[in-house]
């Protein structure tokens, strides 16, 4: 039962990377208006860090809009996502949507309701544990890829 509950999980969160993608570049209209998407020459990355104030916000207001953190962002977004509703390449997956997550947290400083844990946080240390516990062979196609011999060559890759 452990099993399915840790799949669910990588499932959720596998959707949450990849609503982020789409809304992103597309502007449905939740984070992202549409004529803010990036397919209309919109910027994925202006508005939230181009909002960042606190100890962080040099750094991260002059990655904003940026065409190289634009791509780098959205690859991440829909590499994280189709790995995790996948089940493939776990281990990359968790860490790097758990940096990913982790810049966020540290562009969100200072969080008004509580300064250490947020959900980025939360997700972060779930990524790691989903990673550790092979979730991604239960309703996935885990334990197809990492019989892959590339994988089996390069253990990063599982």
């Amino acid at each position: 039962m452990t099993r399915y509950g840790l799949a669910t999980i990588r499932l959720l969160i596998g959707f949450e990377f990849l609503w982020a993608f789409g809304d992103k570049l597309f502007g449905w209209g939740m984070a992202t208006a549409a004529e803010q998407a990036w397919v209309n020459g919109g910027s994925p990355t202006a508005g939230f860090l181009g909002g960042v104030e606190g100890p962080a916000s040099g750094m991260f207001n002059a990655m904003a809009g940026n065409a190289v953190f634009d791509w780098l962002f959205m690859l991440g977004l829909l590499g994280i996502g189709l790995a995790l509703i996948l089940g493939i390449g776990m281990r990359i997956a968790a860490a790097t949507g758990a940096l990913l997550l982790l810049l966020m947290w540290v562009a969100s400083w200072p969080i008004a309701t509580n300064p250490f844990v947020d959900a980025h946080v939360i997700d972060a240390v779930v990524l790691v544990v989903l990673a550790a516990a092979l979730a991604g062979n239960t309703l996935g196609l885990g334990r197809w890829w990492g019989e892959l011999s590339f994988v089996k060559r390069y253990p990063a890759f599982k």
